[in-house]
């Protein structure tokens, strides 16, 4: 049966790990998932646990996780570009108001 738990201490996540190790749980059924790849892979070492890589996944699946990634990273670029871009704008707006004497 799956067990499935949400960790913001990267440290108490390890202990946990560790615990069910201890509880005869085999390091081949204990995966580390993250939002983020290199804390996902950081705290598995740490914990010598599994990740979820192309061999638990179908290629589907695989394929559209790595494309869904790219979009996301592009969609922050578009964003940060927006911003800098209305910032840019703003302070064009603010050197037109200033008078030259």
């Amino acid at each position: 049966m799956p067990f499935v738990k949400e960790y913001t201490n990267d440290e108490k996540l390890v202990q946990d790990v560790q615990k069910l190790k201890d509880h005869g749980i085999d390091n081949s059924e204990v995966y580390i998932l993250s939002h983020d790849d290199d804390r996902t892979e950081r705290i598995a070492s740490n914990a010598k646990a599994n990740t979820i890589g192309f061999s638990e996944q179908d290629m589907k699946n695989f394929l559209n996780n790595m494309f869904n990634k790219k979009v996301t990273n592009l969609e922050l670029n578009f964003k940060k570009w927006a911003l800098v871009k209305m910032k840019l704008k703003n302070m064009k707006k603010t050197w037109m108001k200033v008078k030259y004497y």
